[in-house]
């Protein structure tokens, strides 16, 4: 869906259909509410808090049904070490999850940086992004536009990235819970025949 803008949450019923098109898709609290959270933040034109809302909706819907699909019950805590990185989105796609849905527009690059390894390692974009800004770094989104003596950082640097990202969200938590909704009704039913 192409509409997935933030010039498209110009309206409160327009953001609430987006929040609820996710709910019913993901169907987990564990995961759906960073989504909710983060487009009704970027609906506020609260850019930091609504990207790493939305990163952490991804990195956890990535872990939890990474998880589930071998552990449905939960009988094991998810790993402290699996955050989001090449490696686990990697790890997604040879389980089948969409994880093209993960490309940013433009990113043709995205299957070949995923094989990248150290130490000559290419993070893609969500990666890079997660962890520049989870880690305080906002370096590449400094405005220069006024010299390099005038140069600033405000959230609303990050508007562009924020445009991509909840687009890049959307469909995402989209496709996954196409996914979720096939797969992992699957595994429940490995799991209860044991």
């Amino acid at each position: 869906m192409e509409n997935m803008r933030l010039s498209n949450l110009s309206d409160l019923w327009s953001m609430k259909s987006f929040q609820r098109d996710i709910l019913d898709a993901l169907r987990g609290a564990e995961m759906h509410w960073y989504f909710v959270q983060g487009i009704e933040a970027l609906y506020q034109q609260l850019y930091l808090p609504g990207i790493l809302a939305l990163l952490t909706g991804v990195e956890a819907s990535l872990r939890v049904t990474m998880h589930q699909l071998h552990d449905f019950n939960f009988e094991s805590e998810l790993s402290d070490y699996r955050v989001l990185s090449n490696l686990l989105i990697l790890q997604a796609r040879e389980e089948g999850l969409p994880i093209e849905q993960l490309a940013f527009p433009g990113e043709d690059d995205f299957l070949t940086k995923l094989q990248t390894k150290k130490p000559n390692r290419v993070d893609v974009k969500i990666v890079a992004l997660r962890n520049d800004l989870a880690h305080g770094n906002v370096l590449d989104f400094i405005s220069r536009d006024l010299g390099e003596d005038c140069s600033f950082f405000t959230p609303e640097c990050l508007l562009d990235i924020a445009d991509d990202l909840l687009f890049v969200s959307y469909q995402w938590a989209l496709q996954l819970g196409i996914f979720r909704s096939t797969r992992l009704a699957i595994a429940l039913q490995r799991t209860d025949k044991t």
